[in-house]
């Protein structure tokens, strides 16, 4: 197996990267409202992929009950056990919009770690702002990373939604065993007349037919050079207001002598409260 030679913030980028070309299509700012009204269990058949990212869907909640929600604030740990680094922010998101706030306490590893003080991070659906203790930087790579991580910070929270978006291209690739569970898995990816990208992200999602959740998936990395999904990531969903979150993320990067068992990267969600009414002028305080 060819050896991956990633970066801490190279990784990082696999965030924004998997989100290119999923966007949820606006109108004067605003996301498209959720029209989902499926209540009861949808139909889940693996002849027809498409259903099982419904399922998915449905299992996780619903897009129509998170948009009801309006807004989301919790406490995201993103950390690397090797060096024992961390990444600590308080993140908040306003659904209708997709504007994106960030609040770092900690930042070593991916958010200019050589900076001291608090750094904040502000999407507003539209442009974004990097400040360090309450002044606005004009340091190009910082905001490059506000940019990236506003966006990819808020897709990875409602990603069991955007699987659905226009140019998804879903196939189903039978079964595989795993930790004891019979896992359902679907090749997903993207339509590049529809992403404008040449070669586009892939997914190997292994989906458990019986809670219809992803508990693990594989992807690619093309604009790093991995252009087979060969990244392991592991969920574990945490039911909080009727919404099944991935509370814990565990990443797993191969080497030539395979996979260790030991985690890459460990990403934590904690104390997470919906409905907390934010508006724009109200996110960053």
């Amino acid at each position: 197996m060819k050896r991956l030679n990633l970066q801490l913030a190279a990784f990082a980028a696999l965030a924004l990267l998997l989100s290119c070309g999923q966007n949820t299509k606006k109108e004067n700012g605003v996301v498209e409202p959720a029209t989902e009204t499926v209540e009861a269990e949808p139909i889940y058949d693996t002849s027809k992929p498409e259903t099982v990212l419904t399922s998915i869907a449905h299992a996780h909640g619903g897009w129509g009950d998170l948009w009801k929600k309006g807004d989301v604030e919790y406490t995201y740990t993103y950390h690397s056990p090797g060096n024992d680094k961390k990444d600590i922010s308080l993140e908040r998101y306003i659904f209708s919009t997709e504007a994106s706030y960030g609040k770092y306490s900690q930042h070593e590893i991916n958010v200019m770690p050589n900076v001291e003080g608090e750094i904040e991070q502000y999407y507003d659906g539209d442009q974004t702002i990097v400040m360090i203790n309450g002044e606005k930087t004009e340091d190009p790579q910082g905001n490059a990373v506000g940019e990236f991580l506003r966006r990819a910070n808020h897709f990875w929270f409602v990603m069991p939604y955007k699987l659905r978006d226009k140019g998804t291209i879903t196939t189903y690739q039978g079964q595989e065993e795993h930790n004891g569970i019979t896992y359902d898995k679907l090749h997903v990816t993207y339509d590049p007349a529809i992403t404008g990208k040449e070669q586009n992200d892939i997914y190997i999602l292994y989906v458990n037919p019986e809670t219809r959740l992803i508990d693990r998936f594989y992807f690619s990395l093309p604009f790093l050079g991995v252009n087979e999904p060969v990244i392991i990531a592991d969920y574990s969903y945490e039911n909080i207001d009727g919404q099944l979150i991935s509370s814990k993320r565990t990443y797993y990067l191969p080497s030539e002598e395979g996979y260790s068992e030991d985690p890459s990267i460990v990403q934590t969600m904690t104390n997470v409260k919906f409905g907390n009414g934010f508006t724009a002028e109200t996110l960053m305080q």
